[in-house]
């Protein structure tokens, strides 16, 4: 990575977990330099106006107003397909909407010849499933992820309908915690159940219903939604 290709790079990562901060131990890592190259980097950008600045402390670092511009960002062709071959693996999954829809701005944006040449190189990239391995299972009734998509993002109660596995249904109201995706294609909702008053394990395709309610969820630590269900090892998702 050449040093202009550095320099917006570290903008574009420190405003991607602004308010947050990296030490210059990290980003010096992070991009395979030295830590005063680092801290070179960083004084030229603050000389040139990006709005940066050290944060003190054991923890500190360096952070970034997050209402700083950046000029629009240029993926290239492979970085396209990438970002496909990872949809077409996912199947049917939360916010896969919204994924598909990102993915066709990414190739719009792009100039003409590396949009084409993006599209000639996903051609040319084909998966096989073998035949033993489940497909991805419903997501649940229309609307039912939709439902709990929203209820995530804006922290709101949802209001279920839930069939047990021996179809009995009942309704109850939850704070959803975590979207999970399980063994054999399932997805669940992990949720504070207050019927129960516990954490509690839905999957969706078992839910005949689900509203969001104007309910805001009381604040709960994210790990108290881990979750015991068997032979599922559990990753995050991360943003950077």
């Amino acid at each position: 990575m050449n040093r202009t290709d550095r320099l917006y790079a570290l903008v574009e990562d420190l405003r991607a977990i602004a308010p947050r901060c990296r030490s210059a131990r990290e980003l010096a890592a992070r991009f395979e330099v030295s830590v005063r190259t680092i801290e070179r980097d960083i004084t030229a950008l603050q000389e040139s106006g990006v709005p940066i600045y050290a944060e003190p402390g054991r923890k500190g670092g360096y952070a970034i107003d997050r209402k700083a511009s950046l000029p629009p960002l240029n993926f290239t062709p492979t970085e396209a397909v990438a970002i496909a071959v990872a949809l077409s693996r996912a199947g049917d999954q939360p916010f896969g909407r919204q994924a598909r829809s990102a993915l066709r701005k990414v190739v719009a944006a792009m100039p003409g010849a590396e949009g084409e040449l993006a599209r000639e190189l996903a051609r040319r990239v084909q998966l096989a499933r073998p035949q033993d391995e489940p497909e991805v299972r419903p997501m649940g009734g229309e609307g039912i992820s939709r439902a709990i998509e929203e209820a995530l993002l804006r922290r709101r109660v949802l209001r279920l309908d839930y069939a047990d596995a021996k179809g009995a249904l009942t309704s109850r109201d939850v704070e959803p915690g975590v979207f999970l995706g399980g063994r054999g294609g399932f997805w669940y909702l992990v949720a504070w159940c207050r019927l129960r008053d516990d954490v509690r394990v839905f999957r969706l395709d078992r839910i005949a219903a689900a509203t969001v309610t104007g309910e805001r969820c009381p604040d709960r630590p994210l790990e108290g939604f881990a979750t015991d269900v068997p032979e599922m090892v559990v990753h995050g998702t991360v943003l950077d």
